[in-house]
């Protein structure tokens, strides 16, 4: 079968869709990008304050903890129904969805971050008096990093897959042609979005690492001479 019949023919995998679609292709692309980059993001500006609220009011820990759990168990069908009255059927539905199923995730990864910060480290910098302001940005958060870092990268492969559920809504990126391609049963459609999707998964992640070794050096010092050592 020539690649110029394949659409004829329906086969899964066609060239000729890929270049005839380009354009749908790439949008859905860019909107899926879109849509996780900013509900992470926010994900991640939400969960900071929340792991800073209960470090300091450990009291606090099982409510935060359960309910972010709690939200993370919900069905995305569920959670984007029950989300609807207040954002109709838009984008924001999506995202704000998407940072609440994250919270789990990051706000667990920033605690342990944090936790695992040297005893050492802080008494030394109060020693240098460093304020709790000054301790927090300057030398818990720069330690804590490798540990919020993994948690990105968790939350972002997971959002990346979540993202596709938006086609309930018409917002789902990759999600949408996926959807729209199994309803009429247009085998390179599916194939092709969700090949797409897999891939944006595996190149976030790799670049995440990247970005995390980058920041992190000290952790493949430690790596090195752990090695050595065996």
């Amino acid at each position: 079968m020539s690649a110029q019949g394949c659409l004829a023919a329906n086969d899964w995998i066609c060239a000729e869709y890929v270049a005839s679609r380009a354009r749908e292709l790439t949008d859905a692309t860019v909107q899926h990008v879109w849509i996780t980059t900013v509900s992470v993001l926010i994900g991640l500006a939400v969960a900071l304050p929340l792991a800073l609220l209960v470090r300091a009011r450990p009291r606090l820990a099982g409510p935060v903890l359960g309910l972010t759990t709690v939200l993370y168990a919900i069905p995305s069908l569920a959670m984007f129904s029950l989300l609807l009255p207040l954002f109709g059927l838009s984008a924001a539905l999506v995202v704000t969805g998407l940072v609440l199923y994250s919270l789990t995730v990051l706000v667990r990864n920033i605690l342990a971050g944090l936790a695992a910060v040297p005893a050492e480290a802080r008494e030394a910098a109060r020693g240098m008096g460093y304020g709790r302001g000054r301790l927090l940005w300057e030398v818990e958060l720069p330690l804590a990093l490798p540990a919020v870092l993994a948690g990105v990268r968790t939350a972002t492969v997971s959002t990346i897959a979540l993202t596709t559920v938006g086609a309930l809504v018409d917002h789902g990126g990759l999600g949408t042609l996926i959807t729209s391609g199994l309803k009429s049963f247009f085998k390179a459609q599916v194939l092709t979005a969700s090949v797409l999707c897999v891939l944006l998964a595996v190149v976030a992640d790799v670049l995440l690492l990247g970005l995390q070794r980058l920041l992190t050096p000290w952790t493949r010092a430690g790596a090195v001479r752990a090695g050595g050592k065996g």
